[in-house]
């Protein structure tokens, strides 16, 4: 009976062992839910900045510190929080591979307002522009930040999850075409959602205007053709003259609605909102359901 129970106990190792899920760390949560896709029951997701949280300002709790620990792959995509921390991570988890899911993709640089617009009887203009621009290329020069938002664009995330693919084929050969079946089925769902977003968008005239606090939506914009107008300046909350500036270009492209999110203040956006007379709308990059996630963005610019 021993032996039966020592034979039955080495089996049940060894089945363990087998069958152990990939563990996989990711910074934010729409990844989270491409690796879900695309591992499906084979991969464990571990979240490092946790929903209302931002990517720009998060913390690794100790207990996530022991999810890198364990983990055989972590996931970046570009988020500041991932330039403080991946240094850390791997020094703490030497065998974890660092894989990158923005390879592939080309960046954009992140935008920021250009308050250039000329106004008639604005005598000091062309003075005032030449050293807004001077000021913004040096802050360009000095900081070169490049928009990490590159999951707002369905094309790239079929890139993302290609990336995905090749990374969990390579860590677990074996279930290579389990995964591939998961990558196809997973591709038919992105076309879908770019498909949908472009039939919401049949009447919305080129290079319609929506307005954001803080410009996620850039890979989003570029996309379908839109153009984002960013209300924070450098990071920061316009002062009184840019707010009025940006009131005035809102109502002269025939903005519908101004989007923020909910891990930043939407005080400005509402004293503009209440000035033109247009829907505030919480809607975050961030976002687990993705797909459903840009069909709403597009439904509100058309004014659906």
């Amino acid at each position: 009976m021993p032996i039966m129970k020592k034979l039955l106990l080495i089996t049940t190792l060894l089945t363990t062992y087998l069958s152990a899920n990939i563990k996989t760390v990711v910074s934010i949560l729409p990844q989270k839910t491409f690796v879900e896709a695309i591992g499906g029951e084979k991969v464990d997701v571990a979240l490092m900045v946790k929903p209302g949280n931002s990517p720009h300002t998060y913390e690794p709790k100790p207990s996530q510190m022991k999810e890198i620990t364990k983990a055989d792959l972590y996931f970046k995509i570009g988020v500041e929080f991932e330039q403080v921390w991946l240094e850390k991570f791997s020094n703490l988890n030497p065998k974890m591979r660092i894989v990158d899911l923005a390879e592939g993709i080309e960046k954009q640089p992140m935008q920021a307002h250009a308050h250039h617009d000329a106004h008639e009887g604005d005598e000091h203009h062309d003075e005032h522009a030449e050293h807004e621009e001077h000021n913004s290329h040096e802050a360009h020069e000095q900081h070169e930040t490049l928009d990490p938002h590159i999951w707002t664009d369905p094309h790239n995330v079929v890139m993302i999850a290609n990336n995905i693919y090749t990374a969990l084929s390579k860590q677990d050969p074996e279930n290579a075409p389990y995964y591939k079946k998961n990558l196809e089925a997973f591709i038919v769902q992105v076309r879908q959602t770019d498909e949908t977003i472009r039939k919401i968008l049949t009447d919305t005239p080129e290079h319609a205007s929506f307005m954001v606090f803080h410009p996620a939506w850039g890979y989003f914009a570029k996309a379908y053709g839109l153009v984002q107008l960013p209300v924070e300046v450098e990071g920061k909350a316009p002062k009184p003259q840019e707010l009025m500036q940006l009131i005035r270009e809102a109502r002269e492209k025939s903005v519908k609605a101004i989007f923020t999110q909910p891990e930043f203040s939407d005080a400005t956006a509402k004293l503009i909102s209440e000035e033109l007379g247009i829907r505030v709308i919480k809607v975050s990059p961030l976002a687990p359901d993705w797909s459903q996630n840009l069909i709403n963005l597009a439904n509100a610019i058309a004014g659906k």
